[in-house]
């Protein structure tokens, strides 16, 4: 059963600084599951996929397939942003269809699924907080805290391989959570068993791993461009609104990414699925600009800012937002929250 509205709208204080900018009406209708939007998205993902893995198969030229790799990749991050409307249990109306597509969106590209919902639970739970388990960006400036920096933007698939399937597990899991776990790690061993064996037998493996493995390597500086500029250089410890940033990008990112750039909104109101996020945003526009919510308009500037800077410390984030209200004409001062 799922929360109480008024639950999940004022879990946050500063949601409730803008509630009176959005009627409970207009959040009900906006929670409102509706089953066509996914009917259309996913099997067009699937089949452009499907697609995509088949030119790179067939291909005797080398830029249509890297370009495969590359869409792929792409295409991927759009598949994983239906995953994460999953882990919030809003893709599907049951909780079983929710599990069932996050376990199987999950397998190529090997990670568990329940120790991402978990983890990302914690996530929104504490934003922008030492208990965050995704802000390792935040730190003492010190060698370890630009190391892990810079391997998540170039190695984030292996880092997050290591992360969800070994070291979250054997730190927050319980007796049951372990045996989903276990249950979502033989599937993929299942998975990838008759995979290898059918290539071996096909004397089709080298070709196999790299249809396979190259396009997820895409896919991983994708997500790590959209993951660093979701939270990177948002105000520290002061809510869901504050301390997210929604990126206007561009009509194919939304499209394919599944609005996850409007990403202030979500944090706001998790239980909104990603087919009315642009509208959640107009409607909370008034609120955002009166709080001073950060707002860029290119996930690569963002990226490019995060490469230059490298990881946060609070100091220097005070003087980064120091600097940013002043060039936007010092707007309403955070609140603590």
């Amino acid at each position: 059963m799922r929360a109480p509205l008024r639950a999940c709208v004022a879990e946050d204080p500063v949601a409730t600084m803008i509630d009176a900018k959005i009627s409970l009406e207009d959040l009900k209708r906006l929670r409102t599951q509706r089953i066509l939007p996914n009917l259309l998205k996913i099997p067009l993902f699937v089949g452009l996929m499907g697609l995509l893995t088949w030119l790179a198969w067939t291909t005797e030229s080398g830029l249509l397939r890297w370009s495969a790799y590359i869409g792929l990749g792409y295409l991927w991050m759009g598949m994983v942003t239906f995953m994460h409307d999953a882990t919030h249990n809003i893709l599907f109306e049951k909780k079983w269809e929710n599990w069932t597509f996050g376990i199987i969106a999950m397998i190529p590209l090997m990670t568990s699924f329940i120790a991402f919902k978990e983890d990302h639970m914690d996530h929104h739970r504490y934003n922008r907080t030492y208990k965050d388990p995704d802000a390792f960006t935040m730190g003492k400036r010190g060698v370890t805290d630009f190391i892990a920096f810079y391997a998540y933007i170039v190695a984030g698939a292996v880092l997050s391989f290591v992360h969800f399937n070994f070291i979250y597990p054997f730190q927050r899991f319980n007796r049951r959570k372990w045996s989903i776990h276990l249950f979502e790690t033989a599937l993929k061993i299942l998975c990838y068993w008759a995979l290898i064996a059918w290539a071996l037998n096909n004397g089709v493996l080298a070709k196999t791993l790299e249809v396979w493995l190259i396009p997820v390597f895409f896919f991983s500086v994708f997500n790590s461009m959209r993951f660093i500029a979701e939270h990177y250089e948002t105000p520290w410890n002061e809510g869901q609104l504050l301390g997210s940033r929604t990126v206007t990008s561009n009509p194919v990112h939304s499209f394919f990414w599944n609005n996850i750039n409007w990403h202030i909104g979500h944090h706001v109101y998790p239980a909104i699925p990603w087919y009315n996020l642009i509208e959640l945003h107009k409607l909370m526009a008034p609120g955002l600009e009166a709080r001073g919510a950060v707002i860029d308009k290119s996930y690569l500037g963002v990226l490019l800012k995060a490469l230059v800077r490298g990881p946060e410390s609070e100091e220097r984030l005070a003087k980064v937002l120091a600097k940013r209200r002043a060039a936007i004409g010092d707007p309403v001062q955070p609140a603590s929250g």
